[in-house]
């Protein structure tokens, strides 16, 4: 394939790099296969206790230079990546689609993602504020100032295999972090194609080596980064189980965490809703990506006066979906990210079933030409309770359930009805639900819309969530400070030294 040979990952083995020095290790070889054919695309080598202490000492050291650089200079750096990622846009979204199973439109979004948030860290970088504060005492002046922490930890998940990386990473370099990426087993060569593209822009700014490195493996390697105290930020992407284990590991040597981890999400549909506009953020929001982002739509509380309205158009919208190969853009749905998602999948759905639920649009695993790889699977939709386990459960496969509501407080307390609160949304033309829905009595969740769908985030704003997913916050608004260690000065500029509080000590 083209796209391979463009981004360097033909034949390509090592997996971890300090920047332009791909090292070989003796871990064991990681293959990667497309779920979209079930063909091994190529592997690499897990990285080997040794070349995780090599990769440490090269980020330490080059973040002893990288961070007197100056901001708007790190952040000409960020421009030029963002330039390269523009040139190997289609490419780098082909990889996306084809190591990680989403369609050819989202790759190309997700790689579109990367672009903005080089866009948006470069302003940042002449905009890391801090405050002026009124000293109590005569002739002194207080502020705080920013400083950069060190190495920033990134271990991503699968289903967004390069922009949560490009999330943390820009941000991280322009605040004058240097970054280790651990990215899933699942999707090696994305953050091999991202090191090469990026090096270039590296190589010819004299970028010291170690600022962007590159590590792979398992669980284990998350443990030692975890535990690592010369890594004073991990930001990990992934299951609330796996979280729990990063922010324990964490918190015990107190270190600093950002955990983006699982959602439940949900869609409130009003009597008040425009049921057309509705059907479009509802049916992209529980399909696309087949159901593996963290925002996926995975509940539908809709107001039972519209209920069977509604109910009718999703049956017939299902109906109309295409599943197949993602990078044929006639397809809307491509397949799961490996077998035993799938076997998530079923199993969910015969626990769906015990648990007394109804499915109206019936799922099952596709089979025959075109799905030789076994992960392609039927967006299903059930009715079912909210107080079901496998409904309170976050199942990352095309699995709808939907419920009926009768008063806006009771669909409210529905949507927080469950153990996540990242992203959550509300579809009504009233202004006093809309109203409700943001206050402070309405939705838990970090993300609340009013008449878009739970997913597609832009970089602009904050994300992450609230309860198991874990409070971090990346991307945009002032997500930059979890990057840096906020230091408060203050100068005497007078001829005494007056004790604040009004203390005196004499002698």
């Amino acid at each position: 394939m083209d796209f391979l040979h463009a981004l360097g990952l033909k034949d390509f083995n090592p997996g971890t790099s300090t920047g332009s020095n791909w090292m070989q290790s003796t871990g064991e070889s990681i293959p990667s296969y497309s779920p979209v054919d079930g063909k091994q695309i190529g592997s690499v080598q897990a990285t080997d206790k040794a070349a995780y202490e090599t990769i440490i000492q090269q980020a330490s050291a080059a973040f002893m230079e990288w961070r007197q650089w100056p901001a708007p200079r790190r952040g000409e750096i960020v421009r030029q990546v963002g330039e390269a990622l523009r040139a190997q846009k289609e490419n780098l979204g082909k990889l996306v689609s084809y190591e990680m199973g989403k369609s050819l439109q989202e790759g190309y979004g997700e790689v579109q993602e990367m672009i903005d948030i080089c866009d948006f860290a470069v302003g940042l970088s002449r905009q890391l504020y801090g405050l002026t504060m009124h000293s109590e005492r005569p002739g002194h002046r207080m502020y705080e100032q920013w400083h950069p922490l060190g190495i920033v930890g990134v271990i991503s998940a699968f289903n967004f295999p390069v922009a949560v990386w490009s999330w943390n990473a820009m941000l991280a370099w322009v605040c004058g972090d240097v970054c280790i990426w651990k990215a899933s087993e699942k999707t090696p060569l994305c953050s091999i194609a991202c090191q090469n593209i990026i090096q270039d822009v590296f190589t010819k700014n004299q970028v010291p080596e170690g600022v962007s490195c590159i590590v792979n493996g398992g669980r284990e390697l998350g443990e030692w980064m975890s535990k690592d105290t010369r890594i004073p930020l991990i930001s990990a992407t992934g299951s609330t189980r796996m979280g729990k284990a990063v922010g324990a590991a964490v918190g015990a040597r107190l270190g600093k965490s950002i955990l983006e981890l699982g959602g439940n999400n949900s869609i409130i549909i009003s009597k008040d809703a425009d049921l057309d506009m509705t059907l479009i953020g509802a049916v992209f929001g529980a399909v696309g990506t087949a159901g593996q982002r963290c925002t996926t739509t995975r509940r539908l509380i809709i107001h039972e006066s519209v209920y069977e309205a509604f109910k009718n158009k999703l049956i017939k919208a299902y109906q109309q979906l295409k599943i197949g190969n993602p990078l044929d853009q006639q397809n809307h749905v491509g397949p799961l990210i490996d077998k035993a998602a799938v076997e998530q999948y079923l199993n969910s759905i015969e626990a769906c079933k015990k648990e007394g639920g109804q499915f109206i649009v019936e799922g099952g695993v596709l089979e025959g030409a075109g799905y030789e790889s076994g992960c392609y699977v039927k967006p299903c939709i059930a009715e079912a309770e909210n107080h079901y386990s496998i409904v309170q459960h976050e199942t990352f496969a095309p699995i709808l359930y939907i419920m009926k509501y009768s008063t806006i407080d009771e669909a409210i307390a529905l949507q927080n009805g469950v153990p996540q609160g990242l992203s959550s949304s509300i579809m009504t033309l009233n202004l006093r639900e809309a109203e409700q829905f943001l206050s402070a009595a309405g939705s838990d969740c970090g993300i609340a819309n009013v008449n878009i769908g739970t997913s597609g985030a832009e970089i602009g704003g904050a994300f992450g969530g609230e309860k198991e997913t874990g409070g971090g916050r990346e991307s945009g608004s002032d997500a930059w400070k979890a990057y840096m260690r906020r230091q408060t000065n203050t100068i005497n500029y007078s001829t005494k030294l007056p004790l604040a509080q009004g203390i005196t000590f004499d002698f």
